[in-house]
């Protein structure tokens, strides 16, 4: 069973980037934090979403599947406190749009932490754009999931 964590951004990585509205889902989106949820990753929400809008980016992923072990926070139950706390958390991985050359898609951080995971590569890790190239989206990605 795999313990690690990985800390997901909400708008531009899950939805589209709409703030402060809810975008549409990203192609795969939910289908691979599910997937990586059944090989035993535990999933963070990490936004800048607070409040009202914090709640309902959470009631919508929880109505697509995905119910995250904390929601910007190290762990479930934690509480954080804005004025005598750090908003930074513990995760293995960090997902996010604002990543160094852009968020790469679904299929190809899926293929980074599977690569990451099975060569057995440790430590902290930010997911940054890959150089590789797929010239067939649909075909990668159907590989990915086997549609």
């Amino acid at each position: 069973m795999n313990n690690k964590i990985i800390a997901i951004d909400f708008d531009g990585t899950i939805v589209e980037d709409k703030y402060p509205e809810i975008g549409k889902p990203m192609i795969f989106a939910f289908e691979t934090m599910k997937r990586l949820q059944n090989k035993g990753f535990r999933l963070i929400l990490w936004t800048y979403r607070q409040g009202e809008k914090l709640d309902e980016a959470v009631k919508f992923c929880y109505e697509n599947g995905i119910e995250f072990y904390a929601v910007n926070s190290s762990f479930e139950g934690e509480i954080f406190d804005i004025k005598n706390q750090s908003r930074k958390i513990n995760a293995d991985y960090f997902i996010d749009d604002r990543n160094l050359g852009g968020f790469p898609g679904w299929g190809e951080v899926y293929e980074i932490i599977k690569e990451k995971i099975e060569f057995g590569i440790e430590g902290k890790q930010i997911l940054a754009y890959s150089k590789r190239k797929h010239k067939n989206k649909r075909g990668f990605f159907s590989r990915i999931f086997n549609l």
